[in-house]
């Protein structure tokens, strides 16, 4: 098991995750985070740190697509390890649907 970051992240980008994280698996893309799926160690400390519920075990159902879109960008983007300020409009975008389709970018952050 491992845990995935989903839309819900787009558009907002809380950094409270990355906070807690003990093994720095987050990634920083222009508009969202990821989790490289190999260096998770399945802790969960992060899950709960989400204001936007963005953070979900990989076992629930429906989310191959985003354990996917985790593992193919935490190749490309850099790695995170400490607390930013979230996007300037996030509180606007937190409760959005379909943010992927409106917004994703596949541009990396710029990491520490």
């Amino acid at each position: 098991m491992t845990y995935v970051v989903n839309e819900k992240c787009i558009k907002c980008k809380y950094t409270d995750c990355v906070e807690v994280c003990p093994v720095d698996c987050f990634y920083e893309g222009e508009n969202m985070l990821v989790i490289h799926p190999d260096e998770c160690i399945d802790c969960g400390v992060c899950e709960p740190e989400c204001p936007v519920d963005a953070i979900k075990p990989d076992t629930e159902s429906g989310l191959e697509k985003w354990l996917e879109l985790n593992r193919k960008f935490s190749e490309s983007w850099p790695n995170i390890t400490s607390k930013k300020d979230a996007l300037p409009d996030a509180d606007a975008h937190k409760d959005e649907s379909e943010k992927f389709q409106k917004y994703f970018s596949p541009e990396p952050g710029s990491g520490d």
